[in-house]
């Protein structure tokens, strides 16, 4: 049980909150089902996840992800709301089932170009289905469409949303650090954008239908259960998925390691109560939670905080909130897009193997043509025969023992004689997201290691997944305070690491081919 940390998880939970209304707000709106359907998103599952999830600071509420995938599930029902509300009952209820089996560990094994086609697909759709709204016309349901009305949308501009959309990208944008560490620059771009707009009575759509009322109960329409099942099942797959990734980024950084069926349980019940007051579902929020753990929040009572702030702001904020231009909204939305986008990639892509590259491309070109749910199968699928090939062309190729007697021997005599300061790893067979979080669990384990020396004993480059996972390692341990070497078989995987600047994070010094020579190494650096 952790101990009580009520400033930081106040002051995590106030940020967090602050981070989350500007885009419950718009998610809210981009749906269709209205801003203070966001809002109650954002206080009922946030609420219910700090209360039945684990302890630790993991905020939730409608997201990138799950604002998409619940907009298409309202476009296949013909914009049937109480229908809506069904897929998203159900949702709920997929989720709570898959809680209570192993498929909530099915993430890990998820090839990192999956995710990154994914998570572009979704920023770029996000941008897209907002450039309507941005220039101050209605916005539309999908990107093919607003791609093209994108000739008429521009010559029908209303200048004065124009400008309050452009107004508030600058701010978002272009406040100093300084300022926006006190104020979210999204939340200071709302204020702006609503004073001014307000001040000179400028012909802009606005936010409506936001209410201090609680919420009630709604009726949802099951008449036609056949066609919910499978929207029901994409939302649970996708809100599910984009919380234990969330998940990752929080035990990463608060050096945790959570019980994810309880987390997927908790986000279960959460969107199910959400969807019985008319709320939208979500998921966890990588952003909020990251924001909330480095203003101190390290508990569940720091996402219970968040949701009770939201409240207050609910039922004392209704006026406000429905002067907000819709325009300002959809800059924030741009910015909520530009951040899902996977820019660290782009540092890789060029000496990225051309199978991950096509997994991406076609995860993303088909995300965004066709369905989300079509084209993440369609890259699962894809990666898992480039895998097989893979493994096929490898038989009987040739046979190593990779770690002698001799070099067993000398491991463990290091670490008895080192009292364990001194730990040696091998990673063995394919290494991805997966190997990376189990190699780290491990070693967060044991008390008192001062260096880890990783031996890749295989002579096959490092994928993307690969890249992403070492960089892990290496942030996490550094984190902890130890030191890490790595050792490596040949000159490509060297080259290799040097191109894509690992190096420079493990310290050139720290890189070796012989197993041998690291440990020297490493007792010289100990008895320092």
């Amino acid at each position: 049980m952790k101990k009580l940390n009520v400033t930081g998880d106040l002051y995590g939970g106030i940020l967090g909150a602050i981070i989350a209304l500007p885009q419950a707000l718009a998610f809210g709106v981009a749906i269709g089902v209205g801003a203070l359907s966001g809002l109650w998103g954002a206080v009922i599952l946030c609420f219910m996840v700090g209360i039945f999830g684990f302890n630790q600071p993991l905020l939730s509420g409608p997201t990138g992800p799950s604002a998409i995938v619940v907009a298409s599930a309202l476009i296949t029902l013909n914009g049937n709301i109480e229908a809506l509300f069904a897929v998203m009952f159900l949702s709920g209820i997929f989720q709570i089932i898959i809680s209570r089996t192993k498929l909530t560990d099915f993430v890990k094994y998820v090839p990192y170009p999956v995710i990154s086609g994914f998570m572009n697909a979704v920023g770029i759709i996000l941008i897209i289905l907002q450039i309507n709204p941005f220039l101050g016309n209605k916005s539309l349901a999908k990107p093919i469409l607003a791609l093209k009305d994108l000739p008429n949308s521009i010559l029908s501009v209303n200048q004065d949303a124009f400008f309050i959309g452009l107004l508030s990208l600058v701010i978002i944008f272009a406040t100093p650090r300084a300022i926006s560490k006190i104020i979210p620059s999204q939340v200071l771009a709302i204020i702006v954008a609503t004073l001014c707009s307000w001040a000179y009575k400028l012909d802009v759509a606005t936010v409506s239908g936001v209410t201090s009322e609680l919420p009630k109960i709604v009726w949802a329409d099951f008449s036609n259960i056949s066609s919910l099942i499978i929207p029901a099942l994409i939302i649970a797959i996708v809100c599910s998925s984009e919380s234990l990734l969330t998940n990752l980024v929080v035990d990463s950084l608060t050096k945790t390691n959570c019980d994810t069926r309880r987390m997927i349980l908790s986000q279960g019940i959460g969107n199910l109560a959400c969807s019985l007051f008319g709320a939208t579902v979500g998921s966890g929020a990588t952003m909020r939670s990251a924001a909330a753990i480095k203003a101190g929040g390290r508990t569940r009572f720091c996402a219970i905080i968040c949701s009770l702030i939201l409240l207050v702001i609910i039922l004392f904020g209704s006026d406000f909130a429905n002067k907000i231009p819709l325009s300002a909204l959809a800059a924030v939305l741009f910015k909520v897009g530009a951040d899902i986008v996977d820019t660290k990639l782009l540092k890789v892509i060029k000496f990225a193997p051309r199978e991950d590259l096509f997994v991406m491309f076609l995860v993303f070109f088909l995300t965004i043509t066709t369905d989300i749910i079509v084209g993440v199968v369609a890259g699962i699928t894809l990666s898992a025969v480039i895998f097989a090939k893979q493994l096929a062309d490898k038989v009987n190729v040739k046979t190593k023992f990779v770690v002698d007697s001799e070099t067993i021997t000398l491991e463990k005599n290091l670490e008895r004689e080192m009292n364990y300061k001194i730990r040696v790893v091998h990673i063995l067979g394919e290494f991805f997201f997966g190997s990376a979080t189990h190699i780290i669990s491990h070693f967060e384990e044991i008390l008192g290691t001062k260096c880890i020396i990783i031996c890749y004993d295989s002579e096959k480059l490092l994928d993307i997944s690969a890249i992403f996972a070492l960089e892990d390692i290496i942030t996490r341990l550094k984190g902890q305070k130890i030191n890490v070497h790595l050792v490596v078989k040949n000159n490509e995987i060297k080259t290799q690491l040097d191109n894509l600047k690992i190096s420079e994070q493990i310290g050139q010094d720290n890189i070796f081919q012989d197993e041998k020579d690291a440990i020297l190494h490493a007792e010289k650096i100990l008895k320092k």
